[in-house]
């Protein structure tokens, strides 16, 4: 019976098979990937000797992250996703986004993509993040619409993640201004989540993008919706947080987008309202700069770009360890 290394013979496929055999956002898959590439990574998965930078308790533990489906079914996965149409793309490849890199041994080891990957190429200055509360108020979603179509007629794509609220108000306002918008997903770009925006999700992937690092047919989890937040942060220039509660989502995108040395933007809203919890936070802690209108937010990407040290801090961390990430959890 063949191995997963001799099923993935070419770099490409290796990732692909990575992404349907292991979670994202995982340093030290990131990190042999990084030193190694995909054929050899799936040969260490297989092997039960040395792994590069590990000790032997630690490659143990990096080894049981896998799932262990057949070797059968990963061939058949491959073979269908290679069937269905799907764009895949790896670093090098021409629409790859450059900005990813700033990632580090967290960059996500393949793109799965449906629509035009040519707006991944795109300079980083023309992408802007807008993300917030699933259960916004008109307010919110006003305000989302709004920035949304000003940047449209600004001829700047319209990075959000397809979900109720904000979101969708963001990508509806910009396919109505007749402009480009990407939605970053926490699932295969095969299936519709959530399943009321199956129409909107179309409509982006018809003259949009639908990007992501999950293999096709994957549900969405709590922890790929806290990993995909580094890919909204780090696509962009600059990330909107318009409504949101304390404990919200798009506080991960912020604070992804600010140790990534992005420009980071907030919309003030009521006091006494639960969704202006997260943008006040922000602005008190000087994170964010405050966002009212699109003479704000076209000030804050016009600020140079990795302009702070943060993005340094990204690359120099210490190697990794197979310790899951320990930063605060929040409700997606």
């Amino acid at each position: 019976m063949p191995t997963l290394s001799e099923i993935a013979r070419d770099e490409r496929t290796a990732r692909m098979a990575l992404s349907m055999l292991i979670e994202p956002d995982d340093a030290v898959t990131g990190h042999l990937l990084a030193v190694v590439g995909g054929v050899e990574t799936l040969r260490l998965v297989e092997s039960d000797g040395p792994v590069p930078g590990l000790g032997d308790v630690d490659a143990r533990v990096w080894r049981g992250r896998f799932a262990t489906p057949g070797i059968d079914s990963i061939d058949e996965r491959l073979l269908q996703a290679r069937r269905s149409g799907l764009g895949v793309l790896v670093p090098g490849d021409d629409e790859w986004p450059e900005s990813l890199s700033d990632l580090g041994e967290r960059a996500p080891y393949v793109l799965w993509t449906r629509g035009a990957p040519s707006f991944l190429a795109r300079p980083l200055t023309e992408l802007v993040t807008l993300t917030g509360a699933r259960a916004a108020t008109s307010y919110g979603e006003h305000v989302a619409g709004t920035l949304a179509s000003d940047l449209a007629a600004a001829e700047r794509i319209i990075v959000a993640g397809g979900a109720y609220g904000i979101e969708g108000a963001a990508h509806r306002a910009a396919l109505a201004a007749g402009g480009d918008t990407i939605a970053v997903l926490a699932n295969g770009v095969d299936r519709a989540y959530p399943a009321g925006h199956s129409e909107l999700l179309g409509r982006v992937a018809d003259v949009g993008l639908l990007v992501s690092e999950i293999a096709p047919g994957a549900t969405p989890t709590r922890h790929r919706f806290i990993a995909r937040a580094r890919l909204m942060a780090a696509l962009s220039a600059a990330t909107v947080v318009v409504e949101a509660g304390a404990r919200s989502g798009s506080m991960k995108v912020a604070y992804e987008a600010h140790q990534l040395g992005r420009a980071v933007g907030a919309v003030p809203g009521p006091v006494t309202r639960a969704t202006s919890v997260a943008p006040h936070r922000l602005l008190h802690s000087g994170e964010a700069r405050l966002v009212a209108d699109s003479t704000d937010l076209e000030q804050m990407i016009g600020q140079s770009v990795g302009s702070r040290c943060s993005v340094a801090a990204v690359r120099s961390r210490p190697a990794p360890s197979t310790s899951r990430d320990a930063r605060s959890v929040v409700e997606m």
